[in-house]
C-alpha cells in the first residue's frame, strides 16, 4: 500500500523533519512541511555551563529528550565530562541515541516505552531517597519525573537548555489546502506542536476544518489532549519514531483503523 499522492502534514520542528518527511515521500505521498515548533537555545549559556561543569553534586543526569542532549552540549562547547558518581539516563531510544552519538554514556534506558513513566518504573530509580537529580530539559514541561522522584526522597534540580518557540511562517498555503479539504493526514508529536497548529492557523472556520482530519499522534496524553480540542479521528503509534509515524499514516489512508479507535 503507497500513500498515492496524499498530503500529509508534518508539523516537526524543521530541524527534525526531513526523514519523516522523506519517508512519506518514499511511499508515494506529499508531504506538507508546516513545523508548528521551532527550538531554539535559552539565552542563560553561562549559568549552563555553570551547572554542568559541577555535575558531580549529582548522583543521577536525566536527559528528556534528544534536544536536550544537542542543547546542553552546543552551550557546553560540545562536551560534558563525567563524573565518577554520576549515572546518566535517558527518557526513550531517541535522547539515548543522542547521547552515544555525542559519546555520552547511557547508564538507564527503558527496555520499552518511551516516556517519564517508563523511566520512573525502572528498578534503578525506586530506591532514591537522598540522592541528587539533574533533569536536563526544555524551558516549562511536565513536572511528573520531578514531582514523582521527590515523593521517593530525591532531591531534583532542573538544568533547561532550549525553549519552544511558534515559528514566523506564512500559514496561508496550509490554510488554502485545508480549505479545500486537501488535508488527508495530520502529525503531530507533542501536545504543544498541536496547540500551535491551532494558533497558527487562526481562524474558527480553519480550526473546524482541522478536527475533521485524522490526526496520527505519539502517545495516549496527545490523544486526549486532542480530543479535548475536538479531533475524533485520533490514531496512536506504537513508538515515537518517524517508521511507526509512517506505517501509521499508512492504515489510516489505507482505512485500516476504524474510528473511534
Amino acid at each position: 500500500m503507497t500513500l498515492n499522492g496524499g498530503h500529509v502534514l508534518v508539523t516537526r520542528p524543521e530541524h527534525q523533519a526531513e526523514n519523516l518527511s522523506r519517508l512519506i515521500e518514499q511511499q508515494g505521498g506529499i508531504a506538507v512541511r508546516f513545523p508548528t515548533l521551532e527550538i531554539v537555545p535559552k539565552d542563560d549559556a553561562a549559568q549552563i555551563k555553570a551547572k554542568l561543569a559541577n555535575l558531580d553534586e549529582f548522583q543521577w543526569v536525566i536527559f528528556i529528550s534528544a534536544n536536550a542532549v544537542n542543547f546542553a552540549l552546543k552551550a557546553n562547547s560540545g562536551k560534558i565530562g563525567r563524573a565518577e558518581s554520576v549515572r546518566f539516563a535517558a527518557v526513550g531510544q531517541a535522547t539515548a541515541r543522542a547521547m552515544k552519538i555525542e559519546g555520552l554514556p547511557v547508564d538507564l534506558v527503558p527496555e520499552k516505552g518511551y516516556s517519564s513513566e517508563a523511566l520512573l518504573a525502572m528498578p534503578q530509580l525506586q530506591q532514591v531517597e537522598g540522592q541528587s537529580v539533574l533533569i536536563v530539559r526544555g524551558e516549562g514541561g511536565r513536572e511528573q519525573l520531578a514531582t514523582t522522584l521527590r515523593s521517593r526522597g530525591a532531591e531534583v534540580d532542573y538544568l533547561e537548555v532550549y525553549k519552544r518557540v511558534i515559528p514566523e511562517i506564512d500559514s496561508s498555503p496550509v490554510a488554502e489546502l485545508l480549505e479545500q479539504h486537501r488535508l488527508d493526514v495530520i502529525t503531530v508529536t507533542s501536545a504543544e506542536a498541536l496547540q500551535n497548529l491551532s494558533l497558527m492557523l487562526g481562524k474558527n472556520k480553519n480550526n473546524k476544518l482541522l478536527s475533521l482530519i485524522p490526526l496520527v499522534v505519539v502517545s495516549d496524553r496527545i490523544r486526549c489532549i486532542a480530543a479535548d480540542m475536538g479531533f475524533n479521528r485520533v490514531a496512536v503509534t506504537d513508538s515515537p519514531t518517524d517508521t511507526a509515524i509512517l506505517e501509521t499514516v499508512i492504515n489510516v489512508c489505507d482505512r485500516g483503523i476504524k474510528w473511534p479507535n
